[in-house]
């Protein structure tokens, strides 16, 4: 009995101290940072409970042991609530730091700057060869697909115009439809924000898709800021008065030439966005102008210009005009800065 009795003890002290053990071995466990040995970029599927996740930490070398995750989950149930999406995770991260993470659903962003004045098919390429590693044919293709248009709230045949240069952070993982969703939703933001300011530029060009095709021209013949109220102004004047806006941009547009001479048989084009030949606004926008050329429209400068030629001397600035004998005059002073004359 008295043996008996012995062996039970030694059993019992053996099955406490194992106990202790293993408490101790996973309290040390979820003290010690992750054995990480560089940052990592790991998904959280939809759906994934604690049980799923801990493993899929194991499996990437962010934890030892799923079990001992799990178990710190299980014991701070409220500081566990996983969200899907992409995680940067740095090194050296404790239990509770990676859970906070994971649960914080701040998710891998890739940095991507969409300049001003760019065409839609530009902006594909910018898209394609960023980190998000998009298909610039799937782009381009969406981008110009009227039900696409229309199912983000844009009523036009494509999407020029409507993707707003910015500097955007795009979750990790996103893909053409969504990342053209983001710009657009932009945009839109924009306009909303534009239209309680009250202009009466809004009533006059009639809507939305008007005054960015307006935009898309100022944004186009300068890039100077202290210009564009004035640039806006001349535009202005002359659709006011039924004179063509005559920009080479808009021709260039057509023809897809954005750099380089044109021609006289571009010139000659009867697409209806060749403003050298047509009056008033074309069809839509060339390019996707930013929020300062909008703005530049809205509240451009009240003037009586109606002609304007760069000056060619180095500083991009422009000389401003009246008449088309002043015009004329600045013409020939241009040609001799390009040492023409």
């Amino acid at each position: 009995m008295k043996k008996l009795l012995a062996v039970c003890t030694v059993l019992l002290c053996g099955i406490i101290g194992l106990g202790f053990g293993t408490v101790f071995y996973v309290y040390k466990q979820w003290q010690q940072p992750s054995p990480l040995k560089e940052p990592i970029l790991l998904e959280i599927p939809k759906g994934y409970g604690t049980g799923q996740v801990s493993m899929l930490l194991q499996k990437a070398g962010v934890v030892e042991s799923a079990r001992s995750f799990k178990w710190w989950c299980t014991f701070n149930s409220g500081k566990a609530n996983f969200k899907t999406g992409w995680y940067a995770i740095p090194t050296d991260q404790s239990f509770e730091q990676i859970a906070a993470l994971l649960s914080s659903g701040k998710t891998a962003t890739i940095r991507v700057t969409i300049p001003e004045g760019r065409a839609t098919w530009e902006v594909a390429g910018i898209l394609a060869n960023s980190q998000l590693k998009l298909d610039s044919a799937k782009l381009d293709a969406l981008m110009r697909n009227i039900a696409f248009a229309d199912s983000l709230g844009v009523k036009a045949k494509d999407l020029e115009g409507y993707l707003l240069p910015d500097t955007y952070d795009f979750p990790y993982g996103t893909d053409e439809r969504g990342a053209i969703k983001i710009l657009v939703r932009a945009n839109l933001k924009l306009r909303d924000e534009m239209q309680a300011k009250n202009s009466p530029v809004w009533n006059e060009l009639g809507d939305w898709h008007r005054i960015l095709t307006m935009a898309s021209v100022v944004e186009e013949e300068t890039g100077l800021p202290q210009e564009r109220y004035m640039v806006a102004g001349v535009f202005m004047n002359r659709f006011r008065i039924g004179m063509p806006l005559g920009a080479d941009p808009t021709v260039r547009f057509i023809f897809r030439n954005l750099t380089g001479p044109i021609y006289k048989s571009q010139l000659a084009s009867d697409s209806p966005y060749n403003t050298r030949r047509f009056a008033g606004l074309m069809p839509g926008p060339i390019s996707n102008p930013g929020r300062l050329a909008i703005e530049a429209v809205l509240f451009h400068e009240r003037t009586e210009y109606l002609y304007f030629v760069a000056k060619d001397n180095g500083t991009r600035e422009h000389f401003f005009g009246k008449t088309l004998a002043e015009h004329n005059s600045y013409k020939d002073i241009a040609a001799k800065n390009r040492g023409e004359k």
